[in-house]
C-alpha cells in the first residue's frame, strides 16, 4: 500500500549538465522543518515569515493547502531538497491591484535553497528557472509567468532578465495582514515572461 504522506511529483526534468529536478507538492507537516529553516532566515524577509515557530510556518501552508488560488511545492534536485515554489492567481493575491491581470498569467514566488558549505553553486538557479518556467507555463498552459522581488534584489531581478524575463513597473504591493497571514508593504519589481518568449518552438 502507497504511503499517503508521499507525494507524487506534479513535474520531472532532467536539465544536461545539472541532475533531475523534481517538483511536487508541499506537505505542511513533512517538510515543515526544511521550509521553516529557510524562510526563517534573514535573506528571505520578504517571504514574511522571519521569526516565525516551525509550527506556524507548517499552520500557513496548511492553510493554502486548502485553496484553489495558491498552491506551494516543493523543488528537489537528484532526491535533495533545492527550492521552495509557490503559484498563485494573480487576479486572487495583491499583486494583482498593480498591474493589468491578462488571461493566462500565473504568479510565482521561488525561494532557492541556502548555498551549502562548498558555496555558491554556479548553474542552479538557471537550471531550477528552467524547470519551473516548463511547469508552469506548459505543464499548467499558462501564457505568461509574472514574479514581484523585491527591488533591493538586483541580483535576483537580474537572474530573471537573463531567463528571459521583462522588466514591468515597480510598484508597492499593499499589506496583508489576516488571521492566517501578515505580509509587510513591499515595493517589488514585476517583470513578465511569454510563454513565446522562454518557448520559441511553442505555438499552443
Amino acid at each position: 500500500m502507497s504511503d499517503p504522506h508521499v507525494r507524487e511529483h506534479v513535474h520531472e526534468q532532467v536539465i544536461d549538465g545539472f541532475g533531475t529536478v523534481r517538483i511536487r507538492p508541499l506537505d505542511p507537516a513533512a517538510d515543515a522543518e526544511v521550509v521553516h529553516a529557510w524562510v526563517s532566515d534573514e535573506r528571505a524577509a520578504f517571504w514574511g515569515m522571519t521569526g516565525l515557530t516551525r509550527a506556524q510556518v507548517a499552520e500557513i501552508y496548511v492553510h493554502m493547502a486548502g485553496l484553489d488560488t495558491h498552491h506551494a511545492h516543493l523543488v528537489s534536485k537528484d532526491g535533495e531538497p533545492a527550492a521552495l515554489l509557490q503559484t498563485y492567481e494573480p487576479d486572487a493575491d495583491r499583486v494583482g491591484e498593480c498591474y493589468e491581470v491578462r488571461p493566462g498569467d500565473i504568479g510565482v514566488h521561488l525561494l532557492l535553497a541556502p548555498a551549502a558549505a562548498g558555496g555558491p553553486r554556479p548553474g542552479w538557479t538557471a537550471a531550477l528557472l528552467t524547470a519551473m518556467t516548463s511547469y508552469v507555463l506548459l505543464d499548467l498552459d499558462r501564457r505568461r509567468v509574472v514574479v514581484d522581488p523585491d527591488v533591493r534584489n538586483t541580483k535576483a531581478i537580474a537572474r530573471f532578465e537573463r531567463q528571459g524575463f521583462r522588466r514591468g513597473p515597480e510598484v508597492v504591493l499593499p499589506e496583508i495582514d489576516i488571521p492566517d497571514v501578515y505580509l509587510p508593504e513591499k515595493r517589488a519589481q514585476l517583470a513578465f515572461l511569454e510563454r513565446g518568449v522562454a518557448f520559441p518552438g511553442d505555438h499552443a
